[in-house]
């Protein structure tokens, strides 16, 4: 299968994207997974009468996300991987860590992704636990999710570009 040139995981919304990245990073589930799997599994969580009961009743979020699904699967087959669209961002604490580089005044220029990871191979994350900014267990895992967002984006993006959005 040939990768989509453009960033489809752009246009997926974060909640969908959370719910593919669950199934994609679930060891349990049969991979590859595929948009149609992810839609089967979105859909078997809901009541069976659900799609009958939400047409009487507001707009539910669920119903939202199978139809962003059905649509990503009209334009890019049954068979597209799930990963394809799953947003890359940065975690809740490593967001904290760029926010901390890009507020740093001493800065002459905006982290890149590599800035991120000198920084953290620097100490960062650990001074950042001494001062309380992040908890004891979330800087064990700040460095991998670095370098996967490098191969990701690339050393020179702008890691603000990455901060997670929630």
């Amino acid at each position: 299968m040939i990768p989509n040139p453009i960033d489809v995981a752009s246009r997926v919304s974060s909640r969908l994207s959370d719910l593919l990245r669950s199934r994609t990073d679930n060891p349990e589930c049969e991979q590859p997974v595929t948009l149609i799997a992810a839609r089967s599994y979105l859909a078997g969580l809901l009541p069976t009468d659900y799609r009958e009961a939400e047409q009487m009743h507001h707009f539910d979020l669920s119903d939202s996300m199978l139809d962003e699904l059905d649509a990503l699967i009209e334009e890019f087959g049954q068979g597209a991987l799930a990963v394809d669209f799953v947003q890359a961002s940065a975690s809740e604490a490593l967001s904290q860590v760029i926010e901390v580089m890009i507020d740093d005044e001493n800065r002459e220029a905006p982290p890149t992704l590599s800035a991120v990871r000198e920084a953290l191979l620097g100490g960062l994350a650990a001074r950042l636990v001494g001062d309380g900014v992040l908890d004891d267990d979330e800087d064990d895992t700040l460095l991998a999710e670095a370098e996967a967002l490098i191969e990701h984006f690339g050393p020179d993006t702008l890691a603000e570009q990455c901060l997670r959005s929630d």
